[in-house]
């Protein structure tokens, strides 16, 4: 629906203007049909401040009643919902929301171009991990469209300030727009409903189109989408909500090599899986009972002996082995002349942010360690797809301690390149030190 021009006009004169006492409205962001937007400061930082006509006390309650069930969700891939209250502007009524402020959202983009493949497979991922987490939570989103698929920074983010109830009728809701499920004009509002508003907004970001609900069932106008899109959008768009996939089923069809692998395995017969155990346990006693005879032999000699193996006559350009940690245990307190890691600290990712993940996420840091086996200098030479995994990867990275080299009989620095694969059930890390 059209922004009425006095509306917008009305809303931009109000900056400079203060809400509640204490939130000043600062640069006017957009107004639409029921809402204006404007930057405010929030404890000396920037926020965003949306406002919103409430001309009764039973609709101004059911503004803020969402808003404040909006305080306690905490997700990476969702907006902050701060604060919330009434006030007053030139006579009229309104409540506010205060926000965690985005740096632009996704219906500035589609104007100008269409998101690519892989621009959508960035995507997918959080908006739908981010709507789990809300119907896992009791919640519907109500609301998914581009203007509410927001970044900051380079981390994409859903809004959370139209969050409903997880209920089958909502009296209060009607389909607004080809965003809105068909079933919202009757107030049906379920989960499915909000896999269709995904369905239309993954159709929009691949084509700056809206889809032809009329001909949903023509082939050809999904022939321009690519797989496995395609097929997401034409589950999101079926008119009979039961006949929607779920967003597991829509995880499992961005990332179709890891879900057969991990299907193949648990297809694999007991038998076949218990011969294979057997087979890997006989190699590893055998390779432990020669490994016991060479100490023995060896035993004489142990300084040739181990100079021998840690020190071969090879080009001293050559990488140091590397050493691999146990995705979740320390490392063994264990000190060679190559130097070893004494104690690792794996990222703190809450199993919410786990959710939002599909496959493995990689992150390299390169760390130096000086002659105590203390990191004094940390940086992320393969940052990986997410400023939230990256920052708390680098955080736990400073904290790792090693056994330092020797060389002499003396201590000596080092740096170490620390691989991180972070999944939805563990994080796995392997160490190598590097020469310099």
């Amino acid at each position: 629906m059209a922004t009425p021009t006095g509306t917008v006009i009305r809303s931009k004169e109000w900056e400079g203007r203060t809400v509640g006492g204490q939130y000043p409205l600062r640069q006017w962001l957009g107004s639409s049909d029921h809402s204006s937007v404007f930057v405010t400061e929030r404890a000396g930082e920037k926020a965003a401040i949306k406002l919103v006509p409430a001309d009764s006390d039973a609709q101004a309650e059911r503004f803020l009643s969402r808003w404040r069930s909006a305080f306690k969700l905490s997700h990476p891939n969702l907006i902050r919902v701060f604060e919330c209250g009434r006030t007053q502007l030139d006579g009229r009524s309104y409540v506010y929301v205060i926000m965690e402020l985005a740096n632009e959202d996704l219906s500035q983009i589609l104007p100008q171009r269409p998101l690519t493949p892989p621009e959508i497979s960035q995507l997918l991922p959080p908006l739908l991990g981010a709507l789990s987490y809300l119907h896992h939570k009791g919640f519907l989103h109500g609301r998914i469209k581009p203007s509410n698929v927001l970044a900051t920074g380079d981390q994409l983010k859903l809004s959370a300030d139209q969050i409903m109830p997880l209920v089958s009728v909502d009296a209060g809701k009607a389909r607004r727009d080809a965003y809105d499920a068909p079933e919202t004009a009757a107030g049906i509002c379920t989960p499915a409903s909000d896999l269709w508003s995904v369905g239309v907004t993954l159709y929009a970001a691949l084509t700056q189109r809206l889809p032809e609900e009329s001909h949903k069932d023509n082939p050809a106008q999904f022939a321009s989408i690519p797989e496995p899109f395609r097929g997401i959008v034409r589950s999101c768009l079926q008119l009979d909500p039961k006949q929607r996939s779920s967003i597991a089923d829509f995880l499992t069809r961005l990332d179709p090599e890891v879900t057969h692998i991990e299907r193949k395995a648990e297809a694999e017969p007991l038998g076949w899986r218990g011969k294979r155990i057997v087979a890997s346990l006989f190699i590893l006693v055998t390779a432990l009972v020669i490994a016991f005879i060479v100490f023995l032999t060896h035993k004489a000699e142990p300084s040739k002996s181990i100079r021998s193996v840690a020190e071969p006559q090879s080009s001293s350009a050559a990488p140091a082995a590397p050493a691999v940690v146990s995705s979740e245990t320390k490392a063994p307190t264990r000190q060679d002349s190559r130097g070893s890691v004494l104690h690792q600290v794996l990222p703190d990712v809450s199993q919410s942010a786990r959710n939002t993940i599909t496959g493995r996420i990689r992150i390299v840091a390169q760390v130096e360690v000086d002659a105590s086996g203390k990191v004094i200098h940390a940086r992320l030479t393969t940052p990986g797809p997410s400023q939230y995994f990256a920052r708390l990867t680098l955080s736990a990275v400073e904290r790792w301690q090693f056994a330092p080299p020797i060389v002499n009989g003396q201590p000596v620095a080092s740096v170490w390149s620390i691989t991180f694969r972070i999944g939805r059930k563990q994080t796995q890390t392997a160490a190598e030190r590097l020469r310099r």
